[in-house]
């Protein structure tokens, strides 16, 4: 018998462009503000910096107000995801596996505050605070932030908890388990890392959230994102915000390789039923 020829397939030109254009997109704003940050001279028309060095890392990080604003933000998203985690997940188990009138409408109604621009809807919210008495205040902003946490905390646990194999929950009843240690056995440990991924997500999100926080906060509420803004308005020196948004990278980039590790890659995808 002749050798069967293989069939070359064509090199694909567009997914290359694309990938190009992507990394472009993305790679290149982040190498140009992590080269400002560790910059101390770098004048036009230059490509490169003359002079690197940590002066404005120095600089940076002995202000208080650095300081004050990262710890903030650390336990203001702590609080927001432990509360989202307490609001969301009995509602998500809720939807899962139960059902009741008004279900899809009130399921709907959870994810609705994505359908609408969101500055408006700060806006409008931000109008009943200050009625309240919650502009300024830490409680008003972790409410605030906890508007924009339904959907991730909605929406992926509910698809977590539809993914678990029924007939594993069926044998354990049928041994005597009860739906108690039904639950705590066997359908937590396989919407858990799913769970647990979206809360990971959950914080990070929280973490960088700016338009609530500066809009119900300010000027009491100075979170890390905020601060960073009002360093990249108020100051001359670029290698100020630099430095912070490179702080700001540390946190979300810990969560993800932690998220990665404990969780892997796939959790997102069973989570949906992939």
């Amino acid at each position: 018998m002749p050798p069967k020829r293989t069939v070359r397939q064509p090199f694909d030109w567009t997914g290359l462009l694309f990938a190009l254009g992507l990394t472009l997109v993305i790679v290149v704003p982040l190498l140009v503000v992590g080269t400002w940050a560790f910059t101390e001279v770098w004048r036009y028309p230059s490509l490169i910096p003359q002079q690197f060095g940590l002066r404005f890392w120095s600089q940076t990080l002995a202000r208080a107000d650095v300081w004050n604003a990262l710890f903030l933000s650390l336990r203001l998203t702590t609080v927001v995801t432990v509360l989202s985690a307490i609001i969301c997940l009995p509602a998500a188990y809720a939807f899962a596996r139960l059902s009741f009138p008004g279900r899809n409408l009130l399921f709907l109604s959870f994810l609705a505050s994505h359908a609408f621009p969101k500055f408006g809807l700060l806006v409008a919210i931000a109008g009943i605070f200050l009625h309240v008495g919650l502009i300024a205040t830490f409680w008003g902003v972790v409410l605030i932030q906890l508007v924009s946490t339904l959907m991730l905390m909605i929406w992926v646990p509910v698809s977590a908890f539809q993914a678990v194999d029924r007939r594993m929950e069926e044998a354990a009843r049928d041994a005597g388990a009860g739906p108690l240690r039904v639950f705590w056995s066997i359908t937590l440990p396989q919407a858990g890392p799913t769970i647990f991924a979206a809360m990971l997500m959950t914080f990070v999100n929280t973490f960088y959230e700016t338009e609530g926080a500066w809009l119900i906060g300010a000027p009491q509420i100075r979170t890390m994102p905020v601060l960073m803004i009002s360093f990249i308005n108020n100051q001359l020196v670029v290698q100020y915000g630099a430095v912070l948004s490179v702080m700001l990278w540390v946190p979300s980039l810990l969560a993800l390789i932690f998220a990665r590790r404990a969780v892997g890659t796939g959790a997102f995808a069973r989570g949906f039923g992939a």
